[in-house]
């Protein structure tokens, strides 16, 4: 099973072990043909604190883990 990556950067590290990351995708109006940005906020889990806000990361969907929670940061891009 392929899971799905995504590219965001941190905005929060404030709670234990989770960091909220902001990815923002380009899409295109389907009539107008468009584009325009989509930013959604996710929720990841980030074991050992080592990403901190302002950091460029790659998260990859997991099962659930609490609640909200279902995707883990993979790497640091930048």
């Amino acid at each position: 099973m392929s899971r799905r990556k995504l590219q965001g950067q941190v905005v929060s590290d404030k709670m234990l072990k989770t960091v909220v990351v902001k990815v923002t995708v380009q899409k295109r109006h389907p009539k107008y043909h468009k584009q325009y940005s989509v930013t959604e906020k996710y929720k990841a889990h980030d074991e050992n604190r080592e990403y901190h806000i302002g950091d460029v990361v790659e998260i990859e969907e997991t099962r659930p883990l609490s609640k909200e929670k279902s995707w883990k940061v993979t790497r640091k891009v930048k």
